[in-house]
């Protein structure tokens, strides 16, 4: 693919656009074609493909900020991209390993293909580790059975991680991970969605009906419950990462907002005028900033230790869930406050405050959840992370 615009970051003018067209997505429950097309255009889709296979070679810490900066303007297109991107850094985790077996993931990103996330099922709190999809071994690959949830780009992708357990494996039940063509015979896409929030990335239901996935699309083989494989450790970092980027950018905008309605906003009963001037409004707007400031500390080390290389061992795992918890519950936190601080008027739909609070409320159902978040941090911290039972 030849992008017309050469850039290795998102120009004002295409976020002033994505912004201008948010509301319409949201208010309509319509897909985000157009922001999808000029992503492709400057070659967005491939941001963390390295230069040499054609991308802008991003890290993850820059693209964490590229994508908190799209949230700050269209949070459903930046958590849609969210959902492609961190596949291009499970190939690029499963490279470091010295595994190249992904290495088509990049040039399909290069090509403006799409790849969704196909991994959350009723019925299934632990995803990727377990699977309510049926995975059995054929000549030359694998068949999926199984309905796949919240897979974002629903109208738009080409290619879906998912995942199945094959209960007859040698050993015992391993779970495959594997790269579902959307042409691939069986294959259903659901129109699901009309949902409270992020509305616009239409994550509809698939329908995996004896769906044959080749050998060379296969991307991992573990045993069931078992996350230390390179390609599972890629799969945790990057989308937990991008996700807390995304809805800090959102607590960004909220702050943003509320602030300026603060200084325009009046008050007969305020000598100066401005709420500005209002001492608890004064408070608020701090709070807002200070729940921000923490939430963006916290993940802005993890990144800083995960690049440089910094042994933490088996703390990894509290550490990745409890930088991704904190960031969501930091920006839901600043985007209450801040219609607090907004009034009314916030209230009404078509106001962008009232979408944030939409939007951002949909953090805490990617994975970890609270539930699970706090169940992992605690069972690490006391040293019995990887004892079964589970209870």
């Amino acid at each position: 693919m030849t992008n017309t615009l050469i850039t290795t970051t998102i120009p004002d003018e295409l976020l002033d656009a994505f912004r201008a067209r948010a509301g319409a997505h949201d208010r309509d429950n319509t897909y985000i074609a157009d922001d999808l097309a000029d992503l492709r255009t400057i070659g967005y889709l491939a941001a963390a493909v390295p230069v040499d296979r054609g991308g802008w070679g991003l890290s993850l810490d820059q693209l964490a900020a590229s994508q908190r900066r799209l949230a700050r303007y269209a949070p459903a297109t930046a958590l849609a991209m969210t959902m492609h991107s961190y596949w291009i850094g499970v190939a690029t985790e499963l490279e470091r390993a010295g595994d190249r077996s992904l290495e088509w993931i990049h040039h399909e990103a290069v090509a403006g293909e799409v790849i969704a996330a196909g991994h959350a099922e009723a019925g299934n709190d632990l995803p990727v580790l377990m699977s309510t999809c049926r995975a059995r071994r054929v000549e030359g690959g694998y068949v999926f059975t199984g309905r796949k949830q919240f897979g974002s780009n629903g109208p738009a992708w080409k290619w879906l991680g998912a995942h199945g357990v094959d209960a007859d494996a040698p050993g015992g039940p391993h779970i495959v991970h594997a790269f579902v063509e959307r042409t691939s015979h069986g294959v259903q896409v659901v129109d699901t969605w009309d949902t409270l929030g992020m509305r616009p990335t239409q994550s509809h239901d698939t329908v995996l009906t004896e769906v044959f996935v080749p050998d060379e699309r296969i991307g991992c083989v573990a045993p069931a419950g078992d996350g230390t494989h390179p390609f599972l450790v890629g799969m945790t970092m990057w989308p937990l990462s991008l996700m807390a980027a995304v809805y800090l950018g959102i607590a960004d905008r909220a702050l943003e907002l509320a602030c300026a309605d603060a200084r325009r906003k009046k008050s007969v009963a305020i000598e100066r005028g401005a709420y500005a001037y209002n001492p608890f409004v004064q408070h608020q707007v701090a709070q807002m900033y200070l729940e921000l400031d923490a939430a963006s500390a916290v993940l802005e080390r993890f990144l800083q230790d995960w690049l440089g290389g910094v042994d933490h061992g088996e703390a990894w795992v509290p550490k990745v869930y409890s930088m991704k918890w904190r960031a969501v519950e930091a920006a839901k936190r600043v985007v209450d406050i801040a219609l607090d601080v907004s009034g009314g008027a916030s209230m009404f739909r078509g106001n962008e405050l009232e979408r944030l609070y939409r939007d951002v409320r949909c953090g805490g159902f990617h994975p970890a959840n609270d539930a699970l978040t706090h169940e992992l941090v605690g069972k690490a911290t006391l040293g019995l992370l990887g004892e079964q039972p589970r209870w």
